[in-house]
């Protein structure tokens, strides 16, 4: 009740304000697992999709955002969550690293709708860099479709390191669903999972460079020292 409501209000208000385009959203199953794939321009990407996407998506934050203490540590929280957001550990342990993906895992065998960014964090430049292949672990856990999804105009909306949101219009193309059963076929009949992980990922990123228009950087995006953002 408390997420509708909050949800209701911040949609409104977005919509009033940035007057978002929106592309595709028929391509967003409105029930059932789901994962949506998006690439990752800034840090208000996690507040964008939420509001665009007519059913609860979750998605993973920094657990830091969830323990502050006093007014201002709850306000923080509620904020968070008020958008779907899961807190998770980021240390560099090997057990911290995999829960990400073992909450996200949990959300889709529920039901329901868990949004990430194959990238692992914000491209600081502009370009589309290379996937990660959790995504594809996911899908191939869970059976869950994944729907590519390309924001566009979040860069400035809120640039990297500015604490506003400015006044610029944002769109969102949502792109044909990717079923991961015929991946794992290949895996069943025997294919290395990490060829067949690679593959999907691959596919994701295709399809979100098609539809983002982004120059492929060829690489990993390594984040900066302190970054506070949480990807599989």
């Amino acid at each position: 009740m408390i997420y509708e409501l909050a949800r209701r209000v911040m949609v409104g208000v977005f919509r009033l304000l940035w007057r978002p385009r929106v592309t595709g959203l028929d391509r967003v199953p409105r029930s059932g697992a789901v994962i949506i794939a998006s690439n990752h321009l800034s840090f208000s990407d996690s507040m964008v999709l939420p509001m665009l996407v007519p059913r609860r998506v979750t998605f993973l934050a920094k657990n830091d955002y969830f323990t502050g203490a006093g007014l201002r540590g709850r306000a923080t929280a509620a904020f968070f969550r008020s958008f779907g957001a899961v807190g998770v550990k980021r240390t560099g342990r090997l057990d911290d690293a995999i829960a990400p993906l073992k909450t996200a895992l949990e959300v889709l065998q529920a039901g329901g709708a868990f949004a990430l960014y194959p990238e692992g964090t914000r491209s600081r430049d502009g370009r589309l860099y290379r996937g990660r292949t959790g995504i594809a672990w996911l899908a191939l856990e869970s059976g869950a479709p994944i729907v590519p999804a390309a924001l566009r105009g979040t860069d400035r909306l809120q640039p990297i390191g500015a604490r506003l949101f400015r006044l610029v219009r944002v769109s969102v193309i949502f792109g044909e669903p990717i079923d991961p059963a015929p991946y794992a076929v290949r895996v069943a009949a025997g294919e290395g999972a990490g060829r067949v992980r690679r593959d999907l990922t691959d596919a994701v990123m295709a399809a979100i460079a098609a539809m983002s228009g982004q120059k492929l950087a060829g690489e990993y995006n390594v984040p900066p020292a302190g970054d506070k953002e949480i990807s599989a």
